[in-house]
């Protein structure tokens, strides 16, 4: 029974922990503790999976595999809003709500309209047990394990039942983060990917991943904007807003109670443009009745409730002139066309430069330098072109010419059948390359070096210390202090001076010295190989246990990682093929930065699968996946990605996926069931729970 006083114990503890800081601000212990005691209570979750309790901290950081979501009803369905973009049919509406209410005194809560993906979550006896998109309105996908890992939205209420009772349902915005959604592609842009077209998408696409680990990874976050429950708990918006944000919910700061549509008016003209400092996509304002009374009293059209209506503001688009084109090099050696523009004011910044994506994309818009063009922000956070505005003749237009060489260090660009890049191939002499390969390596995903920040990998760099990014293992404190260089920030326009004193040399090499233990799969993210994400690069770590095993990796073998595909497989294949990457990990290994995984060796329990290559689909009544695939490798078998003529079984559960079993009976591939699997490797239902 320790167990389970110690899983109880690190739960409360680590709830406790993470309401100080998502809800207070307050950090009561450091990242490290934190983590340490998170890993304490997986491990004992592991072990004793019968004592996790349903608001384990552990749900937040995903891990689950959901193969396919289940079509949930709403118990309450959810309606969309009518809206507009005109201040005039608000203004109609406001009479439609006065008639409706035979001049009866009202008021209005005024909200941001957040522009994300709508969430229904149900909490029953206080714990939070299902999280539902909207669907059409009438049933959604049953995402719950997603919908976990949103670390603002609590796990466990049951102390707030006073103020909001036990079971209920709240609605809310899901959204990827502004900030969130900028570090996503400027990875993509590195990698010489297509980047994502809007937070909004982002997120819709996030929350429908199957895997939950990725959507942790992701920091989603919710904005919560409604209380339904069977009890007439609250008689006004206001109060249900007030008591769901002193149980812990994430309820934006923005709302506001007003008396007329004048002060509806005033909010809408305060947030056209403050909007835009906030940390997530915005498209509008939503307007409510305050009362629930009167509520309804107005009703619902057949599509909408009557009490309430969305103003949407338009996109804001600006025309400037298109000064020149410039071409940066990213870390993969991708070349990215950035437009500079005469300065112009874009939602509430200064805007200069906007991406032009590649050169297919310069062609499609027809640029020419001197055109005035028409800048957005997609999102409303990366600045982009979207056309020429013809009502500016452009009489000089100077054509936009691709580079054939590399701008940094003029070799030669390639392009990929298929790709729309250009790429430099120089990775071993190209400056931007060498550097870009370095800040990924530190970067906090990765090896988590941040006291390297600030320009001062461009001093290391311009001074001869270090070649690549191993080599910052071999640093001295008698080689850093008194480095120094003046470094022109572009944000602000500004120089400034970045010297290494004695405490900055100290942190730096502390930084460097705590990366060793970063997590193998933190290491193989950190390294940079193409096509290589961070969820990529935990399968490796899962998979091979050991750089030593993946770098001898065949590229079938490779094929055979669940999610690695051709181009991903040829890409690692390559990457360990290179005497300057081996060199590389070898210098990695002399500094004893961490190159296995956790438990690396798998322990052997027999060998009934030896020589057999195996795919599951569906799920289990003995075994999660994470434990069928131990199951797999700890008896000699093999683990394929998926069904092809030289896979020998395939092991088959509940909700099995059709494609698989169709392909499969094509392929004339065996199936087996839970129970003929469990036969093979020497065991019977009952021994395995």
């Amino acid at each position: 029974m320790e167990a389970q006083a110690r899983i109880k114990e690190l739960t409360d503890l680590l709830n406790y922990y993470n309401d100080r800081y998502y809800q207070d601000a307050v950090s009561e212990i450091s990242d490290f503790e934190f983590d340490h005691l998170l890993k304490e209570l997986e491990k004992l979750e592991s072990g004793y999976p019968e004592f996790r309790l349903p608001d384990s901290p552990t749900q937040r950081v995903g891990g689950g595999i959901t193969r396919s979501f289940a079509t949930v009803k709403h118990r309450f369905p959810m309606l969309s809003l009518s809206n507009t973009y005109s201040e005039e049919e608000i203004r109609d509406w406001d009479a439609r709500v006065r008639k409706g209410l035979n001049g009866e005194p009202y008021e209005y809560i005024c909200e941001i309209k957040f522009d994300g993906i709508s969430l229904s979550v149900a909490y029953e006896d206080g714990i939070l047990v299902r999280g539902v998109t909207r669907g059409d309105g009438v049933q959604g996908d049953d995402i719950s394990a997603n919908v976990r890992t949103i670390r603002s939205l609590p796990l466990n209420v049951r102390k707030f039942d006073h103020l909001i009772g036990r079971s209920f349902e709240v609605r809310g915005e899901g959204f990827m983060p502004n900030e969130v959604f900028q570090q996503i592609n400027a990875s993509k842009i590195e990698r010489g990917e297509a980047t994502l077209a809007n937070p909004r998408n982002a997120a819709a696409g996030t929350f429908k991943l199957q895997d939950s680990a990725m959507v942790a990874a992701r920091k989603l976050d919710c904005f919560i904007y409604q209380y339904i429950s069977d009890d007439e708990k609250f008689t006004t918006h206001e109060e249900s807003f007030r008591a769901l944000k002193a149980a812990g919910f994430n309820v934006s700061d923005s709302w506001r109670k007003v008396e007329d549509i004048e002060g509806v008016m005033a909010y809408i003209h305060e947030w056209e443009s403050k909007r835009h400092r906030l940390s997530c996509a915005t498209d509008g304002i939503v307007v409510k009745v305050n009362r629930y009374d009167q509520r309804e009293e107005l009703g619902y059209t057949a599509k909408s409730p009557r009490w309430a209506i969305a103003y949407k503001y338009k996109a804001e688009s600006k025309s400037t002139k298109l000064l020149g084109v410039t071409f940066q090099v990213g870390r993969t050696g991708a070349v990215t066309p950035v437009a500079e523009l005469e300065p112009v004011e874009l939602s509430m910044t200064t805007v200069k430069r906007a991406t032009l994506h590649n050169a297919d994309e310069i062609d499609r818009l027809g640029l020419a330098i001197g055109d005035y063009v028409f800048v957005e922000k997609a999102g409303e956070i990366i600045p982009k072109v979207t056309g020429v505005d013809y009502s500016q003749p452009n009489p000089d237009r100077e054509p936009i010419c691709f580079p054939a060489a590399c701008p940094a260090c003029g070799s030669a660009l390639y392009r990929n059948e298929g790709e729309a890049a250009w790429y430099c191939p120089d990775t071993e002499g190209c400056p931007p390359q060498i550097k870009g390969t370095i800040e990924h390596f530190i970067q906090r995903k990765a090896m988590d070096i941040d006291s390297l920040g600030e320009g001062k990998i461009d001093i290391l760099l311009e001074n001869g210390l270090i070649g690549d990014a191993a080599d910052l293992y071999s640093l001295t404190f008698e080689q850093l202090l008194g480095l120094e260089k003046v470094h022109f920030d572009e944000e602000t326009e500004k120089e400034r001076k970045v010297s290494f004193k004695e405490k900055t040399v100290q942190n730096i090499l502390d930084g460097i010295e705590k990366s060793k233990n970063e997590p193998f799969a933190k290491v193989l993210f950190g390294m940079g190989i193409r096509f290589v994400g961070e969820t990529t690069a935990q399968k490796l770590a899962q998979y091979f246990k050991t750089i030593d095993a993946l770098i001898a990796a065949g590229y079938e073998e490779l094929m055979a990682v669940p999610d690695v595909g051709e181009k991903v497989a040829q890409s690692i294949h390559d990457y360990f093929r290179s005497e300057k990457n081996l060199n590389f990990l070898e210098k990695l290994k002399a500094a004893g930065v961490t190159l296995q995984a956790e438990n690396g060796v798998t322990e052997k329990e027999g060998n009934g699968l030896e020589g057999l290559t195996l795919l599951y689909t569906g799920t289990f009544e003995h075994f999660t996946r994470e434990e069928i695939e131990k199951k797999i490798e700890s008896n000699g078998g093999r683990l394929v990605s998926g069904v092809s003529k030289k896979l020998d079984y395939l092991i088959v559960g509940e909700g099995a996926g059709p494609s698989k079993l169709k392909k499969a009976a094509d392929l004339g591939v065996k199936t087996i069931s839970e129970q003929e699997f469990i036969a093979m490797i020497g065991g019977d239902a009952d021994s395995t729970d």
